[in-house]
Protein backbone atom coordinates (compact mmCIF):
# COMPACT_ATOMS: atom_id res chain seq x y z
CA UNK A 1 0.00 0.00 0.00
CA UNK A 2 1.26 3.07 -1.46
CA UNK A 3 0.80 6.36 0.85
CA UNK A 4 -0.23 9.67 -1.29
CA UNK A 5 2.05 12.46 -0.69
CA UNK A 6 0.83 16.26 -1.33
CA UNK A 7 3.00 18.50 -3.60
CA UNK A 8 3.70 21.56 -2.69
CA UNK A 9 2.85 24.26 -5.19
CA UNK A 10 4.58 27.21 -6.17
CA UNK A 11 3.58 30.82 -5.64
CA UNK A 12 1.99 31.60 -8.43
CA UNK A 13 0.94 28.07 -9.35
CA UNK A 14 -1.07 28.67 -5.66
CA UNK A 15 -2.27 31.82 -7.07
CA UNK A 16 -3.75 30.50 -9.96
CA UNK A 17 -5.44 27.55 -8.32
CA UNK A 18 -7.21 29.86 -5.86
CA UNK A 19 -7.97 31.85 -9.29
CA UNK A 20 -9.75 29.53 -10.42
CA UNK A 21 -11.32 27.92 -7.62
CA UNK A 22 -12.31 30.84 -7.04
CA UNK A 23 -13.77 31.44 -10.80
CA UNK A 24 -16.12 28.30 -10.30
CA UNK A 25 -17.71 29.44 -6.92
CA UNK A 26 -18.62 32.81 -8.30
CA UNK A 27 -19.84 31.50 -11.90
CA UNK A 28 -22.66 29.42 -10.19
CA UNK A 29 -23.44 31.77 -7.30
CA UNK A 30 -23.09 35.56 -6.39
CA UNK A 31 -19.62 36.34 -5.13
CA UNK A 32 -21.37 38.13 -2.28
CA UNK A 33 -22.92 35.25 -1.36
CA UNK A 34 -19.32 33.03 -1.48
CA UNK A 35 -17.07 33.17 1.70
CA UNK A 36 -13.41 32.97 1.86
CA UNK A 37 -14.12 30.01 3.75
CA UNK A 38 -15.86 28.33 1.10
CA UNK A 39 -12.88 29.43 -1.39
CA UNK A 40 -10.32 28.07 1.41
CA UNK A 41 -12.40 24.53 1.51
CA UNK A 42 -12.59 23.87 -2.33
CA UNK A 43 -8.68 24.65 -2.69
CA UNK A 44 -7.53 22.45 -0.02
CA UNK A 45 -6.30 24.91 2.32
CA UNK A 46 -6.77 27.12 5.46
CA UNK A 47 -8.77 30.42 5.48
CA UNK A 48 -4.98 32.02 6.32
CA UNK A 49 -3.37 30.77 3.34
CA UNK A 50 -5.96 32.21 1.17
CA UNK A 51 -4.78 35.61 2.73
CA UNK A 52 -1.40 34.89 1.86
CA UNK A 53 -1.67 34.87 -1.48
CA UNK A 54 -4.65 37.75 -1.44
CA UNK A 55 -4.81 40.32 0.99
CA UNK A 56 -8.61 39.45 0.86
CA UNK A 57 -11.41 38.75 -0.51
CA UNK A 58 -11.86 41.88 -3.18
CA UNK A 59 -8.43 41.35 -4.91
CA UNK A 60 -9.57 37.58 -5.28
CA UNK A 61 -12.49 38.27 -6.79
CA UNK A 62 -11.09 40.79 -8.92
CA UNK A 63 -8.28 38.11 -10.13
CA UNK A 64 -11.16 36.23 -10.65
CA UNK A 65 -12.84 38.56 -13.13
CA UNK A 66 -9.16 39.26 -14.54
CA UNK A 67 -9.75 35.53 -15.82
CA UNK A 68 -13.19 35.72 -16.50
CA UNK A 69 -12.57 39.06 -18.74
CA UNK A 70 -9.43 37.59 -20.81
CA UNK A 71 -11.44 34.13 -21.78
CA UNK A 72 -14.58 36.06 -22.80
CA UNK A 73 -12.26 38.54 -25.35
CA UNK A 74 -11.21 35.12 -26.78
CA UNK A 75 -14.54 34.16 -27.22
CA UNK A 76 -14.80 36.83 -30.25
CA UNK A 77 -11.59 35.23 -32.06
CA UNK A 78 -12.46 33.71 -35.49
CA UNK A 79 -10.87 32.87 -38.45
CA UNK A 80 -11.22 35.29 -41.39
CA UNK A 81 -12.52 32.39 -43.51
CA UNK A 82 -15.88 32.22 -44.96
CA UNK A 83 -19.00 34.25 -44.99
CA UNK A 84 -19.24 37.20 -42.12
CA UNK A 85 -23.15 35.76 -40.99
CA UNK A 86 -21.87 32.22 -40.29
CA UNK A 87 -18.87 33.79 -38.28
CA UNK A 88 -20.69 36.06 -36.47
CA UNK A 89 -22.83 33.13 -35.49
CA UNK A 90 -20.13 31.13 -34.51
CA UNK A 91 -18.73 33.90 -32.19
CA UNK A 92 -22.27 34.46 -30.29
CA UNK A 93 -22.24 30.65 -30.29
CA UNK A 94 -18.98 30.53 -27.98
CA UNK A 95 -20.12 34.03 -26.61
CA UNK A 96 -23.43 31.98 -24.97
CA UNK A 97 -21.98 29.21 -23.99
CA UNK A 98 -19.63 31.17 -22.01
CA UNK A 99 -22.85 32.99 -20.33
CA UNK A 100 -24.66 30.19 -19.86
CA UNK A 101 -21.42 28.35 -18.22
CA UNK A 102 -20.42 31.67 -16.13
CA UNK A 103 -23.81 32.96 -15.50
CA UNK A 104 -23.56 34.92 -12.34
CA UNK A 105 -19.74 35.42 -13.12
CA UNK A 106 -20.39 36.81 -16.26
CA UNK A 107 -23.57 38.97 -14.36
CA UNK A 108 -20.70 39.93 -11.64
CA UNK A 109 -18.09 41.14 -14.46
CA UNK A 110 -20.96 43.45 -16.82
CA UNK A 111 -22.63 44.16 -13.75
CA UNK A 112 -19.31 44.69 -11.13
CA UNK A 113 -20.82 42.60 -8.31
CA UNK A 114 -19.07 43.94 -4.75
CA UNK A 115 -16.90 45.70 -7.03
CA UNK A 116 -18.89 47.84 -8.49
CA UNK A 117 -17.41 51.10 -9.04
CA UNK A 118 -13.83 49.76 -9.02
CA UNK A 119 -12.07 50.91 -11.74
CA UNK A 120 -9.87 48.21 -12.32
CA UNK A 121 -13.59 46.53 -12.92
CA UNK A 122 -14.46 49.12 -15.03
CA UNK A 123 -11.66 48.84 -17.20
CA UNK A 124 -11.64 44.95 -17.56
CA UNK A 125 -15.58 45.74 -18.90
CA UNK A 126 -14.28 48.09 -21.75
CA UNK A 127 -11.41 46.08 -22.10
CA UNK A 128 -14.03 43.04 -23.37
CA UNK A 129 -16.16 45.75 -25.40
CA UNK A 130 -12.70 47.10 -27.24
CA UNK A 131 -11.88 43.55 -27.84
CA UNK A 132 -15.11 42.46 -29.41
CA UNK A 133 -15.16 45.43 -31.39
CA UNK A 134 -11.77 45.47 -32.69
CA UNK A 135 -12.84 41.45 -33.96
CA UNK A 136 -15.67 42.53 -35.77
CA UNK A 137 -14.24 45.33 -37.17
CA UNK A 138 -11.28 43.25 -38.47
CA UNK A 139 -13.99 40.53 -39.89
CA UNK A 140 -15.76 43.24 -42.04
CA UNK A 141 -12.39 44.22 -43.37
CA UNK A 142 -12.62 48.25 -42.91
CA UNK A 143 -9.37 49.47 -42.26
CA UNK A 144 -10.53 53.01 -41.45
CA UNK A 145 -13.88 52.54 -40.23
CA UNK A 146 -16.34 55.59 -40.44
CA UNK A 147 -18.03 56.79 -37.84
CA UNK A 148 -21.53 55.43 -38.47
CA UNK A 149 -20.12 51.80 -38.57
CA UNK A 150 -18.39 52.14 -35.88
CA UNK A 151 -21.66 53.25 -34.12
CA UNK A 152 -22.91 49.89 -35.96
CA UNK A 153 -20.39 47.96 -34.15
CA UNK A 154 -20.40 49.36 -31.10
CA UNK A 155 -24.54 49.48 -30.58
CA UNK A 156 -24.27 45.54 -31.66
CA UNK A 157 -21.38 44.61 -28.96
CA UNK A 158 -23.70 46.27 -26.16
CA UNK A 159 -26.52 45.10 -27.65
CA UNK A 160 -25.06 41.24 -27.51
CA UNK A 161 -23.92 41.82 -23.60
CA UNK A 162 -27.60 43.79 -22.48
CA UNK A 163 -29.06 40.55 -24.20
CA UNK A 164 -27.08 38.15 -22.86
CA UNK A 165 -27.78 39.82 -19.09
CA UNK A 166 -31.76 39.43 -19.66
CA UNK A 167 -31.38 36.21 -21.07
CA UNK A 168 -29.82 35.05 -17.30
CA UNK A 169 -33.03 35.98 -16.16
CA UNK A 170 -35.45 32.74 -17.01
CA UNK A 171 -33.55 31.83 -20.09
CA UNK A 172 -37.29 32.20 -21.37
CA UNK A 173 -35.43 31.73 -25.31
CA UNK A 174 -33.78 29.22 -27.03
CA UNK A 175 -30.12 30.02 -26.53
CA UNK A 176 -29.91 29.20 -30.22
CA UNK A 177 -32.48 30.55 -31.30
CA UNK A 178 -30.91 34.18 -29.68
CA UNK A 179 -27.69 33.58 -30.92
CA UNK A 180 -28.91 33.82 -34.83
CA UNK A 181 -31.74 36.49 -33.62
CA UNK A 182 -28.17 38.50 -32.46
CA UNK A 183 -26.76 37.82 -35.86
CA UNK A 184 -29.55 39.08 -37.37
CA UNK A 185 -29.77 42.25 -35.12
CA UNK A 186 -26.02 43.39 -36.69
CA UNK A 187 -27.21 42.68 -39.97
CA UNK A 188 -30.40 44.86 -39.54
CA UNK A 189 -28.30 47.57 -37.73
CA UNK A 190 -25.61 47.80 -40.67
CA UNK A 191 -28.88 48.11 -43.33
CA UNK A 192 -30.93 50.96 -41.48
CA UNK A 193 -27.36 52.93 -41.33
CA UNK A 194 -26.76 51.84 -45.15
CA UNK A 195 -30.28 53.64 -45.47
CA UNK A 196 -28.43 56.96 -44.28
CA UNK A 197 -25.52 57.07 -45.90
CA UNK A 198 -24.00 55.71 -49.43
CA UNK A 199 -20.55 54.88 -47.66
CA UNK A 200 -22.20 52.67 -45.54
CA UNK A 201 -24.09 51.41 -47.98
CA UNK A 202 -21.09 50.03 -49.98
CA UNK A 203 -19.90 48.47 -46.65
CA UNK A 204 -22.99 46.73 -46.45
CA UNK A 205 -23.12 45.72 -50.54
CA UNK A 206 -19.62 44.57 -50.03
CA UNK A 207 -20.26 42.26 -46.78
CA UNK A 208 -23.78 40.60 -48.60
CA UNK A 209 -21.65 39.53 -51.57
CA UNK A 210 -19.97 37.27 -50.63
CA UNK A 211 -23.24 36.02 -48.17
CA UNK A 212 -24.73 33.03 -49.46
CA UNK A 213 -28.52 32.33 -49.62
CA UNK A 214 -28.81 29.90 -46.87
CA UNK A 215 -26.61 32.26 -44.19
CA UNK A 216 -27.68 33.58 -41.31
CA UNK A 217 -28.16 37.17 -43.98
CA UNK A 218 -30.08 34.89 -46.32
CA UNK A 219 -32.34 33.84 -43.80
CA UNK A 220 -32.96 37.37 -42.63
CA UNK A 221 -33.72 38.49 -46.12
CA UNK A 222 -36.42 35.30 -46.38
CA UNK A 223 -38.15 36.05 -42.99
CA UNK A 224 -38.39 39.90 -43.85
CA UNK A 225 -39.99 39.57 -47.57
CA UNK A 226 -42.59 36.61 -45.89
CA UNK A 227 -43.68 39.62 -43.53
CA UNK A 228 -44.15 42.37 -46.79
CA UNK A 229 -47.11 42.25 -48.26
CA UNK A 230 -47.55 41.65 -52.18
CA UNK A 231 -48.47 45.07 -53.04
CA UNK A 232 -49.02 47.97 -50.57
CA UNK A 233 -52.96 48.88 -49.76
CA UNK A 234 -54.18 50.83 -52.90
CA UNK A 235 -51.66 49.66 -55.42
Amino acid sequence: MTTGVRRRMGVEERRQQLIGVALELFSNRSPDDVSIDEIAAAAGISRPLVYHYFPGKLSLYEAALRRAADELADRFVEPREGPLGARLLRVMGRYFAFVDEHGPGFSALMRGGPAAGSSRTNAMIDEVRQAAYEQIITHIGVADPPARLELVVRSWVSLAESTALLWLDGRRIPRAELELQLVHDFAALAAVSAAYDPEMAGILVQILAGEPADGPFGELVGRLAALVPAALPGE
